[in-house]
């Protein structure tokens, strides 16, 4: 890439092998009629960065990092399921408020370089499982509680095409 190249990227918790495989088979027997994002599409996002220069990355995924190694183990639970006008959400429990914590850090750290501007509302943990035009009104029972602990965090690029975004991770940092 040149030095004027951009990367639409996000930083986000990726989650391990058998919290995905529930997920998948729980989207498939309770989500119906809706485009269900892929496997390969489930994360926690912590900070969506929209398009930054190609030269950022590595400050960027350096405050990831950083933020990384301090992180306490995270717990997280899908506690519901809630719909917004565009997307289908899991809405999960932040058992210790680790992940909460997290996300604070990695986007202060990002404030910090100047690549990131937090939203008025609080972060809010949550997987995005599906996506549509209309709002279908699902009302399914979130998947079974099982708590996970996520894999690592991940900084991702997400290229557009026609049939939808497609993320590929860039680089990975363990947690604590």
């Amino acid at each position: 890439m040149g030095g004027d190249d951009r990367l639409r990227l996000f930083l986000a918790l990726r989650l391990p092998g058998d919290a995905l495989d529930e997920i998948e088979e729980w989207q498939r027997s309770e989500l119906r009629g809706v485009r269900i994002l892929p496997r390969d599409h489930l994360h926690v996002t912590l900070a969506f960065l929209g398009h930054r220069p190609v030269e950022e990355l590595d400050p960027i995924v350096a405050a990831l990092r950083g933020a990384a190694a301090t992180a306490r183990e995270i717990r997280l639970t899908a506690v519901r399921y809630r719909e917004t006008r565009s997307v289908g959400m899991l809405v999960l429990d932040d058992a210790d408020g680790h992940a909460t914590a997290l996300a604070n850090d990695v986007q202060a750290r990002l404030e910090d370089l100047a690549v990131y501007e937090r939203d008025r509302r609080p972060w809010l943990p949550h997987l995005t499982v599906a996506r549509w035009r209309q709002p279908p009104g699902l009302r399914p029972a979130p998947p079974p509680g099982r708590t996970f602990v996520p894999s690592d965090a991940a900084a991702y690029v997400s290229r557009l095409h026609a049939g939808g975004a497609r993320y590929a991770v860039l680089r990975s940092a363990r947690l604590g």
